[in-house]
């Protein structure tokens, strides 16, 4: 399926290489760069070059190229199920599992145990994702649902963007904060200094974190955090976005949290839903690991 963008006034005379770079969430500048020497993008219903400058009121058209498959083999690697049934299967992923194969991670993801574990997923996403609805980072644990089928499948991602999924993290992040609620409303895109991280863009997506002080202690806090959007790294990059990153955070936080256990602190504790076939809402909850706990039992006793 074709996708399509329309350049304006501030994307004038970007190189359409590092503008596309930006719209593409997940698509790095080398990637975009060889789908444009691939002729899979056109400005104007014309072929260009990776250096081609854009101009305002051009539109863009590009295909994502079809990627070879991968031979997936189930892995028997244990995994905790919340809940499962013909339509859906809620899991508690640990921290340090990767949600879905990618170069570097060609196994021991979810993606593999819940093929071990699960003799039918759905096939929207093709056999890299199967069943994937949506993901959390490697270094979260927390639950996450996943589709058995593709009308449970359609069901789960409309109703994520619908808004209607009821996501909550637990996180402890530095410094304290003063207030107790709060509302982080700031778009996030590619950061333009470093394509392996996202920031706060101007021309990013839309994001809404909204957050509750659980628990202060001296130079951290312990928080709730409700998703309204679903943004890679929206926790890790809003609360950085406060200047009050998220402890163990090695690509969003200080290099080093002296003297806490190590480990990204960010934990999804509950998700709840409308059952694609039976309509009921559901709800799942789930405590986060101990090296979480070690964590907050270590700030307390400091405190």
């Amino acid at each position: 399926m074709k996708e399509i963008y329309e350049v304006t006034e501030a994307d004038e005379s970007k190189r359409i290489d590092k503008l596309l770079s930006e719209v593409i969430e997940d698509a790095s500048r080398s990637q975009i760069q060889s789908w444009l020497k691939d002729k899979h993008v056109q400005v104007d219903e014309e072929f260009v070059k990776s250096n081609y400058k854009v101009q305002a009121g051009q539109t863009i058209t590009w295909q994502v190229p079809k990627v070879k498959p991968l031979d997936l083999k189930p892995e028997n690697i244990d995994l905790e199920i919340v809940y499962e049934d013909q339509d859906v299967v809620v899991v508690n992923k640990p921290a340090g599992m990767v949600v879905h194969p990618a170069a570097g991670h060609e196994t021991g993801t979810l993606v593999h145990a819940l093929l071990y574990h699960c003799s039918d997923l759905s096939g929207i996403n093709g056999v890299e994702r199967p069943g994937i609805v949506h993901r959390i980072d490697k270094d979260t644990s927390g639950l996450l649902m996943v589709a058995k089928n593709d009308k449970a499948h359609e069901s789960l991602v409309q109703q994520l963007m619908d808004k209607t999924v009821e996501r909550r993290y637990v996180a402890i992040v530095h410094g304290m904060i003063t207030h107790e609620y709060g509302t982080i409303e700031a778009p996030i895109g590619r950061d333009l200094k470093d394509r392996q991280r996202m920031a706060v863009v101007d021309n990013g997506k839309e994001a809404v974190t909204h957050f509750q002080v659980l628990e202060h202690f001296k130079d951290f806090s312990y928080i709730e955090c409700k998703l309204e959007t679903g943004r890679t790294h929206q926790i890790r990059v809003h609360m950085r976005y406060i200047n009050h990153p998220l402890a163990g955070d090695p690509k969003y936080g200080p290099r080093k949290t002296p003297d806490l256990p190590k480990g990204q602190a960010l934990h999804a504790k509950s998700i709840g839903f409308t059952h694609p076939r039976t309509e009921e809402w559901m709800k799942f909850e789930c405590e986060p690991p101990e090296e979480f706990n070690q964590t907050l039992e270590a700030l307390r006793s400091r405190s």
